[in-house]
C-alpha cells in the first residue's frame, strides 16, 4: 500500500474486513461506484471499475461532475397518452415537480390518479436528504397524496442503502455533515453515527497552540444539505477525511439550488459539499442523482427494465442525466428550475427526449388528443 503525506497524492486506501475490500481514492470521481456495481456511466477511467463496451460520445469531467451523450434537440410534448403507454414505470423528482417548497403545484393529485389507473408503478425520487422515507411519507400525506413509503427514495436513504451494498464496518463510524434524515436511516441501518444539527451549535476557539481532536473510528464522512452548517463541521470532517485511513467522502448530492421556499432559490448541498471538497482536495463519491446507484437499486428492487421508465424531473444536470444515464426516456418539466430559455440554449448540451410546462399537462394533452 503506497502511502505519502500530500493530500494530492494518487494513492488508493484499502481496508480489508471481513475478506471485502473498502476503498477510497483522492481522485475518485464523485461518481464512482465500487467494482462490484454494474456499469457507472459516469464513472471514470480508473482500472478499478467495471466497465461495459457501450460507446458514447462521452467525455471524462475531471470535477467528476457527470458525462453525457449529447442527443437530439429535446422536443415539445403533443402526446401524452403515447409516451404514458410506451413505458411501465414514472419516476418523479419531487421539488419543483411535485412540490415547491411547501405548497404542491397545481394539477399534481390528479396527473398521480391517472397514471395509477393505467396501471403505472411510480416511484419518487429525491436528492433533498433533509428528511427520511417515512418523514417524507408524511409530507405527501399532509399536501394530500396517497404515497406509499415503499415509493419513496431520498439521498438519505441511499446513503445507507450504500453503506450497506459495500459492507461498511459496522465498528466504523459515520460522521454527518447534515439534517435529520440521515441520522434516521443511517439507524435504521444500523450505522454508528456523529454529528448532524447537534454540531450545528459547536465553535472552534482558535488559541495559540489549539489542536482540535477528531474520532479516528470514523470510516465514512456523509455531506448532505445542512442549514447548521458551520466552520466546525467543515475542519471535524476534513480532518476525518484527511487523516483516517481508508475514510469514505460521501456526498448525497451536488445541487446548486433547492427550493427551500416557493418564493426563490436557495443554495443547494454543492456548496456544503464544495466547502469540503476545497478543505480537502478530493472529490466525493455521490450517491444521489445524477449517480445511477439509485436508479440500479430501483432496477434491482421492482424489477424493472430500465427502457420501460421515464424519468420527470425539473433540472438537467441531476434529473434529465440521472435517467438518460440509466437508459430510460426522459421529461422536462419548466415547473421548478430549469427554464426554456436555458433549455434552448446553445450552451446547453443536455437534452432531454420531452418537455412540457407541468406533469399535469398530462391531463390537457391527453384531452387534446382524444
Amino acid at each position: 500500500m503506497l502511502r505519502c503525506s500530500s493530500i494530492t497524492c494518487q494513492s488508493v486506501t484499502t481496508l480489508s474486513h471481513n475478506h471485502k475490500l473498502w476503498f477510497q481514492s483522492s481522485i475518485i470521481p464523485l461518481n464512482l461506484r465500487f467494482s462490484h456495481f454494474s456499469h457507472n456511466p459516469l464513472s471514470s477511467k480508473s482500472t478499478l471499475i467495471k466497465r461495459n463496451n457501450r460507446k458514447s460520445s462521452s467525455n471524462n469531467s475531471t470535477s467528476g461532475m457527470a458525462t453525457f451523450t449529447t442527443h437530439a434537440s429535446a422536443q415539445p410534448l403533443k402526446n401524452a397518452d403515447e409516451l404514458i403507454d410506451s413505458v411501465e414505470t414514472f419516476i418523479f423528482d419531487c421539488d419543483g415537480v411535485i412540490w415547491k417548497g411547501d405548497s404542491l403545484i397545481e394539477g399534481v393529485p390528479e396527473t398521480l390518479d391517472l397514471l395509477r389507473s393505467k396501471g403505472k408503478r411510480l416511484v419518487f425520487v429525491t436528492n433533498n436528504s433533509t428528511k427520511s422515507r417515512k418523514q417524507y411519507g408524511k409530507k405527501f400525506e399532509t399536501l394530500g397524496l396517497d404515497v406509499s413509503e415503499e415509493e419513496i427514495f431520498a439521498s438519505s436513504f441511499a446513503v445507507a442503502a450504500y453503506l450497506k451494498s459495500i459492507d461498511f464496518p459496522k465498528n466504523k463510524k459515520v460522521y454527518v455533515i447534515g439534517e435529520d434524515g440521515i441520522l434516521k436511516e443511517l439507524e435504521l441501518a444500523g450505522y454508528q453515527y456523529l454529528g448532524g444539527p447537534e454540531d450545528g451549535s459547536k465553535k472552534i476557539e482558535l488559541k495559540p497552540g489549539f489542536l482540535m481532536e477528531h474520532d479516528e473510528d470514523v470510516g465514512a464522512v456523509v455531506v448532505g444539505f445542512d442549514r447548521y452548517f458551520n466552520y466546525y463541521k467543515v475542519q471535524y470532517g476534513t480532518l476525518c477525511i484527511r487523516e483516517n485511513p481508508g475514510c469514505l467522502f460521501i456526498a448525497t448530492n451536488r445541487d446548486a439550488v433547492t427550493h427551500l421556499t416557493d418564493a426563490q432559490e436557495w443554495a443547494g448541498g454543492g456548496s456544503m459539499v464544495g466547502a469540503l471538497v476545497g478543505s480537502t482536495q478530493r472529490e466525493p463519491l455521490v450517491v444521489g442523482k445524477p449517480s445511477t446507484f439509485m436508479m440500479d437499486y430501483l432496477a434491482d428492487k421492482f424489477g424493472i427494465e430500465k427502457s420501460q421508465i421515464c424519468m420527470v424531473g425539473d433540472r438537467l444536470d441531476t434529473d434529465i442525466l440521472f435517467g438518460q444515464n440509466g437508459g430510460c426516456k426522459t421529461l422536462l418539466v419548466l415547473s421548478g428550475v430549469t427554464s426554456l430559455t436555458t433549455l434552448q440554449s446553445p450552451n446547453n448540451k443536455i437534452q432531454p427526449d420531452f418537455y412540457t410546462n407541468k406533469i399535469s399537462d398530462f391531463l390537457s394533452l391527453k384531452a387534446a388528443t382524444v
